[in-house]
């Protein structure tokens, strides 16, 4: 039955928002929570960055079922940006997942047969008006306060990219998720699939995540949030090689 956890069907889905803020650190304060082969993914050769992708999947199903089949449901993702060089020399730019939440039973039950994700049921409130969104979780220690109305917003202070632009190309969609099996010698790739990514930046008031905070990952300087709607989203069926 391993073959189950290695994502071994396609899925597809519609994202009715993806709200994702993305946390900047120093590269050595990273290297030791990824497996090799995998290399951190940097910006600059200095700066190395988590991101939590706040989801709301509508439709969720195996690829070719009816819509009816799917189900909807809301995913939080702690993932860090990571390069992988394929067996026949391709660089491939993707994410390594920390840890996944939801707030559904079906899906963390799913998803813990048929990925390596660590997803753990959580609450999760979504709130959202004209100016506005809230997301939170007492369970998960999650207080996310968003100013989305504002246009034309520049970065975060602090953030290490000079522009939107340049934190726009580099910091995602990135569309490869990757789980290693040291013992094993394999890796597990999947390539996620979009369209109509049209990215809006938006202002973080205030943002908490339990997760961050335990695994001492709460001090990252914020380099980059934005919100998108109404996305087509797939994933591959996932594929592995062997990388020893």
């Amino acid at each position: 039955m391993d073959f189950l956890k290695h994502h071994p069907f396609a899925i597809e889905a519609h994202f009715k928002y993806s709200l994702v803020l993305t946390f900047a650190f120093p590269k050595a304060e990273l290297e030791n929570l990824i497996p090799k082969p995998l290399v951190l993914d940097c910006y600059e050769e200095k700066w190395a960055f988590v991101a939590v992708a706040m989801v709301q999947t509508k439709d969720l199903r195996l690829k070719g079922f009816p819509k009816w089949t799917g189900r909807d449901f809301f995913l939080i993702g702690y993932r860090i940006f990571v390069q992988y060089n394929t067996v026949e020399g391709k660089r491939l730019r993707g994410l390594y997942i920390l840890k996944s939440e939801t707030d559904s039973a079906l899906m963390k039950k799913m998803g813990n047969l048929m990925t390596h994700y660590g997803y753990e049921k959580i609450d999760i409130s979504f709130q959202e008006n004209e100016e506005s969104i809230w997301v939170q979780s007492k369970a998960s220690g999650i207080k996310v306060d968003i100013n989305h109305k504002q246009a034309d917003l520049s970065l975060p202070n602090g953030s290490p990219f000079p522009d939107w632009k340049t934190a726009r190309r580099y910091a995602g969609p990135l569309p490869f998720t990757f789980y290693v099996d040291s013992q094993a010698g394999t890796i597990s790739i999947v390539e996620g699939k979009r369209s109509n990514w049209i990215p809006r930046p938006v202002e973080v008031k205030k943002w908490e995540f339990g997760f961050l905070k335990q695994r001492n990952l709460n001090q990252g300087q914020l380099a980059n949030a934005f919100i998108i709607r109404e996305i087509p989203y797939s994933w591959k069926k996932g594929r592995r090689e062997n990388w020893k």
